[in-house]
């Protein structure tokens, strides 16, 4: 059968597109469809549907661009009600897309239209399932997100609902079927994904926590709930849009894409509520960069850490970006429903140092330093890693402040007192420190290579516990 998994990294998002005969079908989109529309055209194919597993989350979809298009139908599963034409799908029903049939398989729990789409060639051979957030690799879908718009549905209710489709609709299903989930390692939609992105269906009730055969409904949602920590504050948001409609992406990315030089980006900056975002790499952004900015680096888990930090998806952006890197910045914005970017700073930050306007910068330093610095003066050492990267392996007296929960706990922070902040790699602890720098918090020095550099000093005032 002929499938190609489309997958996003900064987003653990998988999309699927498949063809037969000069007919293609895509499975939950992002927002930006240009790259559906080009690859149906390699085949000289035309999209007759989009389906799509749920109302998402964590992400904007492209469905309803694609749809207008392309003239493709748009398909949900059972209960979904948005606010736009699309086909309602009843339990069991096939649709055809050239010589492949999709069986529709209701399977609620993540959210209550939550559907699974069995794929069969043109043999008639059921070939694989496509799940959403109903099962992932190593994990199932959280479901817990729907009760923040539909208080009724409690995350115990849902959890019922999903034991009750996976070992209904999901577990009788053959071993041989091919799972194609949403979403791979790094989405917030689970808990315990696998950085795989397919496997088979058998070796998933083998392996994954959540199928285990002697599991009761109690133990299920006991297991499933626990460790759940609190879903990102944008994903209510993106629900709403996805179930409501929003505007085009075309005409977003028209309405954003605008360079200013550096004095009317001060300008705009100092009459609007915009924040300013630096998403050049933290390396440089520690050299120099706007007063006041907030860095979230375009070379990271870019698009989830902004809808963390700045939450509130009609809050007014001023870019700061790589030459050359602008569009892809108001690309990744889109696809969590940031679509009020007012521009961008033209000839990025050192157009700004050339117009002699000032600037900031943030002071970091290597492992080894570090070493010394808490070998001579036993300064206070953050750590704004997860909670499970910390429990795991941590620098002895290092305190713990998640990064996500940075912002509302400024006050804990010492103010008359240096100290130094790390994460596992440079990138979150540079988000912190651009975060503590904009509140006024200076006293700040950065670890530049994170914990995993830290490791690899050799020395035992380094120690960790296991």
């Amino acid at each position: 059968m002929k499938i190609e998994q489309i997958y996003t990294g900064c987003l653990a998002h998988a999309a699927y597109y498949i063809e037969s005969n000069g007919e293609a079908a895509i499975f939950d989109p992002l927002r930006e469809v240009q790259p559906y529309l080009n690859r149906a055209k390699i085949d000289d194919a035309k999209i007759k549907y989009i389906f799509e597993t749920h109302f998402h989350a964590d992400f904007v979809s492209g469905h309803i661009d694609l749809a207008r298009k392309t003239g493709g139908d748009i398909v949900f599963g059972p209960t979904a009600k948005p606010g736009y034409e699309i086909i309602v799908a009843k339990d069991n029903q096939i649709f055809e897309v050239g010589d492949y049939k999709i069986k529709v398989i209701h399977t609620p729990g993540h959210t209550m239209e939550s559907t699974t789409f069995l794929l069969i060639d043109e043999n008639g051979d059921e070939h694989g399932i496509i799940t959403g957030d109903t099962m992932f690799i190593g994990d199932v879908g959280r479901p817990d997100l729907a009760q923040h718009l539909v208080p009724d549905l409690t995350e115990d209710l849902l959890a019922g609902y999903l034991f009750d489709s996976l070992r209904n609709k999901i577990m009788p299903l053959s071993d041989d079927l091919i799972v194609y989930p949403n979403h791979g390692a790094g989405s917030a939609c689970g808990k315990n994904m696998s950085s795989e992105t397919t496997d088979t269906l058998g070796n998933q009730k083998k392996t994954n926590y959540a199928l285990r055969a002697d599991m009761t409904k109690e133990e299920f949602v006991t297991e499933l709930l626990v460790g759940l920590e609190a879903p990102p504050t944008y994903f209510p948001s993106n629900v709403l849009m996805n179930i409501n409609g929003y505007k085009s992406f075309d005409a977003i990315l028209e309405k954003s894409n605008k360079p200013f030089l550096p004095n009317e980006f001060e300008k705009q900056a100092n009459e609007s509520d915009a924040i300013i975002l630096d998403v050049r790499h933290q390396d440089e952004y520690s050299k120099g960069h706007i007063p006041r900015s907030i860095f979230i680096g375009l070379d990271g888990e870019f698009a989830p850490w902004v809808g963390v930090l700045v939450s509130d998806v009609k809050q007014s952006i001023l870019l700061v970006a790589p030459e050359g890197r602008e569009e892809e910045a108001l690309t990744r914005l889109s696809r969590i429903g940031f679509d009020n970017t007012i521009g961008y700073l033209r000839g990025g930050f050192e157009a700004w140092k050339t117009a002699a306007k000032d600037y900031d910068t943030v002071t970091s330093i290597y492992a080894m330093k570090f070493k010394n610095a808490i070998e001579e003066k036993h300064v206070p050492v953050y750590d704004v890693r997860r909670k499970p990267e910390f429990l795991s392996q941590h620098i002895i007296d290092a305190k713990h402040m998640c990064l996500s929960i940075l912002p509302n706990n400024l006050s804990e922070l010492p103010k008359d007192k240096t100290f130094y902040m790390h994460c596992q790699g440079g990138y979150r602890s540079m988000i912190a420190s651009s975060i503590l720098k904009s509140k006024g918090i200076h006293n700040i020095i950065n670890v530049a290579g994170g914990f995993q550099a830290i490791k690899e000093v050799d020395t035992p005032l380094t120690t960790f516990i296991l």
